[in-house]
């Protein structure tokens, strides 16, 4: 697992919110933090360190955030601030600009400069969730100024890389206790490339990118977009490359740099068996046909998904099935091979 879990409830009542107030002032740059519910407060965070990068999930009852010029002169970590909105509302106004963002709504902040916000006046009682990302402004490839276009606008993660960083982000919390320490540098070069990549899409600025930048987050897309698409047969090397508007060498060539030995068929095919195997083991599937699900999964010939199963986890799929059904708990760590 990585990252430390806050949940209101492990609190007495009368400090819950006192003591999410200081949680959260400890993770990001202070402001002053108020809120209607302060007396009868629920929050849940998850503080997530991937190297320099701090990301914290967080689900909480409705909060304003004010920085002010006080508190920047008093404390400022030279970070960019990114929220990303799942559920509920909030406006925020920055440099200037006031929005209102809704689910799917991005963010950039910095922390240099003051902000406000602060959840509708209709929302009640309803939660807001979403992700938080604080990140020093270093490492950005970008200028500042070139940023500083981005401040306070609405932004949104519903398509492009911006809808990448969002899947990035959210898959983050519910992977997280499968992690491992070990994983997070790792993490937060990726997110670091996806943040670069979607901050110059926005700008029309990709060329300013270092190059090793835009091939870690070009290979970041062209994984993505395989596990959207291991549905389709018709998912091979040269539709992914197109789909891209990369050559065909070119994709092998972002495969065996970024994991010597390994070809973009096999990782497919991994991934489709994984997700056979994952499905298989599901009890809510019991009653759907082997081949119906390697079908799903985009293997379409019985015999080749017989045997590459086998291959893969020692049994064939009907025989990892009933294993699976009598000891009714996790597959061992041959069968989780990958």
């Amino acid at each position: 697992m990585i990252g430390t879990v806050f949940r209101s409830d492990e609190v007495p009542v009368e400090h819950r919110f006192d003591y999410w107030r200081e949680l959260t002032h400890r993770a990001i740059a202070p402001s002053e933090m108020s809120s209607e519910f302060a007396d009868d407060f629920w929050a849940r965070q998850r503080l997530l360190e991937l190297g320099p990068l701090m990301v914290w999930p967080t689900a909480h009852l409705p909060t304003g955030f004010r920085r002010t010029e006080k508190l920047v002169r008093q404390a400022d970590p030279e970070m960019y601030h990114l929220s990303l909105v799942l559920g509920g509302g909030l406006g925020f106004e920055h440099v200037g600009r006031a929005e209102v963002y809704g689910p799917s709504d991005l963010w950039v902040s910095d922390t240099s400069r003051p902000y406000d916000v602060h959840p509708p006046a209709d929302l009640g009682r309803e939660v807001i969730t979403g992700v938080g990302v604080d990140f020093p402004k270093a490492l950005l490839p970008l200028p500042p100024a070139r940023i500083g276009q981005l401040l306070g606008r609405r932004l949104s993660g519903r398509e492009g890389v911006g809808a990448l960083l969002t899947g990035f982000l959210t898959g983050l919390e519910q992977q997280a206790d499968s992690l491992q320490p070990s994983d997070a540098p790792r993490l937060g070069t990726v997110l670091i490339d996806l943040l670069s990549a979607w901050f110059a899409q926005v700008l029309e600025a990709e060329d300013a990118l270092p190059p090793e930048t835009r091939q870690r987050a070009l290979m970041t897309r062209v994984r993505a977009f395989i596990r959207q698409n291991l549905h389709d047969p018709e998912l091979t090397p040269p539709v992914i490359a197109a789909a891209h508007h990369i050559s065909l060498s070119y994709l092998h060539r972002l495969f065996q740099e970024d994991s010597p030995g390994e070809t973009v068929a096999a990782w497919i095919r991994v991934q489709r068996l994984e997700g056979a195997r994952r499905d298989l083991a599901d009890p809510n599937l019991g009653s759907t046909p082997v081949h119906t699900i390697a079908t799903r999964w985009g293997l379409v010939r019985a015999s080749d998904f017989t045997r590459a199963f086998r291959g893969a986890y020692g049994v064939s799929p009907t025989e990892y099935r009933a294993q699976a059904r009598s000891v009714d708990a996790e597959p061992s760590p041959l069968w989780t091979r990958s």
